[in-house]
Formats: C-alpha cells, structure tokens, sequence
C-alpha cells in the first residue's frame, strides 16, 4: 500500500513546508501531497481559506499581495513556500500530489509543473493533480491529456467510482470515513487506484490494507510504514491538525 505524506510529514514540522517535506523524504514516502492556491500571479502552497489557524494572522489569504504572504509563517516557524519552491526542494525524490484548493489557471498550474520537468529531476508520470472541484479537473485534464489526476470525495457515490472514470482519472480519492468494500472492488473494475483520507489510525491503517486499498494519505508516515510492515508503533507524537 502506497504511502503518501499528507501536507508533507505534518506530524513532525509545520504542514505544507519545505521542513514537512524533508521530513516525508527523510521517511522515504511513495509521495508528497501539498495544496495550492493561485494568489496574485503566484501558487502558494498552504491549505485553509482562512490564516488565523496556521499563521495566526486575520483575514483570507486570496486577499493578500505576494509580499505580504511571504512576511507570513507557518505556526510561527516556517515561511508559505511557491509551488515551484516545493517542487525544486522535493526535486523528484518522490511523487507529488497537487491538491487544488482553489481556481488554479491552468495554464499557470502547467508552467510550474514544466519548470519543474525541466529544471528538476522530475518525471511526468510522478505528478498526480487533484481537487473536489471536478470542473478544474477537467478544465486541466482538455488542456494537458497527459497530466495524471485524482477525483477526490467526501461521500460513497450510488454510482461508487463513476464520477472519477468519467472525468478519465487515475485514482479515485476517498475519505475514511466513506470507503467501503464495495467502491474499492469497483474502483479496481474500472482501472483505478483507490486512495482514502486521511489515514492516522493503526485500526484503519490495518482494515484499509485488507480491503485492498492503494494507498492513503497520513501526517504520520513513520508511523504508517511500520504499521505496515508489522513493526511496533515509534510512538504517538502529536498532530497537528487531523483534517
């Protein structure tokens, strides 16, 4: 089961920074998923709308300039990298997964990824892009047919994994608390890996892999790895955050 670092290994340094990143690479992830927003020309790697919960600071981030986003830090810690930042830092020592949060141009979305194909040790076939908004998705998937990409969920379809075979996905992205026997044999049917969110547990590390899952997203990978492996548990460090 393939293990991807969630906003990097945000359970031992600040989520979705260069520092959270090293940490997943340190661990040796199958890849890295990180969150983008498109903001004033640039693509900012960050998660939430809203500042105060990561940086302490009111406000939206889409109503912000450049400069005053790289005044910001992350927990007090570590500053908002760019999108090509994470890429050249990560440098295709793993997959990443491009999380869109927001209206993402892509055009813009593909500049960064063939800066990165030429200026990195990127392969093509090491992104995967995806997001909840499936207009974007498709907008990307006309654009650039070669692109990889994910439909993400928070529910279980009547149709199970319909909705990422039409959109001509790779993977189909569920959360935990929605995936059953039943879409993971369908996904498979239809050609599609199967990845669920965002995976903490040793319980539902352990019931995922016996499902046949393909992978899962955690903040902890350390700690998922050797679940898998059957080895004990490093500990229980805190997270950060669990969404």
């Amino acid at each position: 089961m393939k293990v991807w670092a969630h906003r990097g290994a945000s359970a031992e340094a600040p989520e979705n920074t260069l520092a959270a990143f090293s940490k997943a690479l340190d661990a040796q992830v199958y890849g890295i998923e990180l969150d983008v927003y498109a903001i004033d020309g640039e693509r900012f790697v960050f998660h939430d709308r809203y500042l105060e919960r990561l940086t302490a600071t009111p406000g939206r981030l889409k109503d912000l300039s450049v400069g005053q986003i790289n005044q910001l830090k992350v927990f007090g810690q570590q500053p908002i990298p760019t999108l090509r930042q994470a890429l050249e830092h990560i440098n295709g020592r793993c997959n990443v997964n491009i999380e869109l949060k927001g209206d993402v141009p892509s055009p813009e979305l593909l500049q960064d990824i063939d800066y990165a194909l030429e200026n990195t040790e990127f392969e093509l076939p090491q992104f995967l892009v995806s997001s909840f908004n499936h207009h974007w998705l498709q907008r990307l998937k006309h654009r650039r047919p070669q692109v990889a990409i994910g439909a993400l969920t928070t529910s279980c379809p009547l149709d199970y994994c319909d909705f990422a075979s039409r959109l001509k996905a790779c993977a189909a992205h569920v959360n935990v608390d929605f995936v059953t026997q039943e879409l993971v044999d369908d996904g498979h049917r239809r050609d599609l890996e199967v990845f669920v969110f965002t995976v903490d547990e040793q319980h539902d590390i352990e019931e995922l892999y016996a499902m046949g899952v393909d992978g899962i997203f955690t903040n902890n990978p350390v700690f998922a790895k050797n679940i898998l492996k059957g080895l004990p548990p490093r500990g229980n460090e805190p997270l950060y955050h669990y969404c």
